[in-house]
């Protein structure tokens, strides 16, 4: 594997300058801002990510405020009690989009606030806590507990949220296939863990947010 150096100096030979290169790369919440998200922006981001997956994203965004009003402003402790009636009434809905599945995952969701908030006081202290030199856990996590928060959803929604993370988007899968760290997308444990030893090495050498080392990485791939 190619040490930080290596990414550092394609980078800026890339974009000229570290200045052109600094105003390209992301910058994480501090896990203070992370814990003072409420529960219920929590719910309504999660929300977002599931119904951004497979469509157009300004599609959603542009139907969100519709989705803010008939579920409640998100409040989990109001979307628990959805039953099986209201989710066939919002099928209905011209105003946002009709996937049953993902529907029915919000008041699911919404119960996995609450149970995390139950444990640890408020959602954000989870996200806020878990160490970045773990970050591949944590998606476990969501994947395991959350509906629909599998594959890339978890990774994307913690991106979205401002958590430090790395994201295997084809870019970066297609730059750790030209540094030979593996041969496709990192879905299993164990290769979830090699990507994640990579990326806390060069999370240690250079001091760097795994967001931000995740960006340059795919910055290493020719379009």
């Amino acid at each position: 594997m190619r040490d930080y150096k290596w990414l550092h100096e394609y980078c800026l030979n890339r974009f000229g300058s570290v200045g052109a290169l600094e105003s390209r790369l992301p910058r994480p919440k501090t896990p203070d801002e992370l814990r003072r998200v409420t529960d219920d922006r929590y719910l309504s981001l999660i929300s977002l990510r599931i119904f951004r997956a497979g469509l157009k994203h300004s599609l959603v965004d542009a139907k969100w405020p519709a989705f803010e009003e008939v579920f409640f402003r998100f409040d989990p402790e109001k979307l628990v009690l959805m039953g099986g009636e209201h989710i066939e009434r919002l099928m209905q809905d011209s105003r946002i989009i009709r996937h049953l599945g993902k529907l029915k995952s919000v008041p699911r969701n919404a119960q996995f606030v609450l149970d995390v908030t139950q444990e640890r006081g408020r959602f954000g202290n989870l996200i806020a806590d878990w160490p970045v030199t773990d970050i591949v856990g944590l998606w476990r996590y969501l994947a395991k507990h959350g509906s629909q928060l599998g594959g890339l959803s978890a990774p994307r929604l913690l991106r979205m949220a401002g958590k430090d993370t790395f994201i295997p988007s084809n870019d970066v899968v297609a730059a750790l296939k030209a540094q030979k760290v593996m041969d496709k997308v990192p879905s299993s444990q164990r290769d979830q863990a090699a990507v994640q030893a990579l990326f806390n090495r060069w999370h240690e050498e250079s001091g760097r947010p795994m967001c931000q080392l995740s960006t340059m990485l795919a910055f290493t791939v020719n379009h």
